[in-house]
């Protein structure tokens, strides 16, 4: 569930709320990748913090646990709902995060398909012209303008190792 924005304000600190302020729709497309990618291990953190808070108060409350060190913060009263804040606020993050990966990744791979289709139409067409005809050398045979064609490697051969796969069919039906 989505907690509203005046529900994060009024949980958090300035600070925290500064830092969850980032996360939202418009400022996170502002921010750059390495701020994104150093404010990670600082939501998860925050929200660890909580989560063990949380767990504590709730593991004194059925009277599991004693309670641990002096007092708990003036933040420990919501534990729960300021752990849900930061999850999602991580939530986003990642998301984020995932969506400029592969928008990098994307542009790089056309990047690559079009420079390969470059290569591949430039390896049709003859590059160098023919050097021409030279005195003194009787008659030449005129150069080809067509377009040089390539043939796979898989099927180069394939009808001579047809005929050798039916003779032998045809041996070993007669033997």
């Amino acid at each position: 569930m989505s907690v509203p924005c005046k529900l994060e304000r009024s949980l958090l600190s300035h600070e925290e709320y500064e830092t969850i302020r980032l996360t939202h729709h418009p400022a996170i497309y502002h921010v750059d990748i390495a701020e994104l990618e150093a404010m990670r291990p600082r939501l998860r953190k925050m929200r660890d913090k909580e989560r063990t808070l949380g767990r504590q108060r709730q593991r004194e409350g059925r009277g599991k646990a004693e309670a641990r060190g002096a007092s708990f913060p003036g933040t420990a009263e919501h534990a729960s709902e300021r752990k849900q804040v930061f999850a999602a606020a991580l939530k986003r993050l990642n998301n984020e995060l995932r969506r400029l990966h592969n928008l990098a990744a994307r542009t790089a791979h056309v990047e690559a398909a079009r420079k390969a289709l470059a290569l591949h139409r430039a390896a049709n067409f003859t590059t160098n012209p023919p050097a021409g005809a030279n005195a003194n050398e009787g008659m030449v045979p005129k150069a080809s303008t067509r377009r040089r064609k390539i043939i796979a490697g898989a099927k180069i051969g394939r009808v001579s190792q047809a005929t050798k796969v039916a003779q032998a069919v045809r041996d070993a039906r007669s033997g």
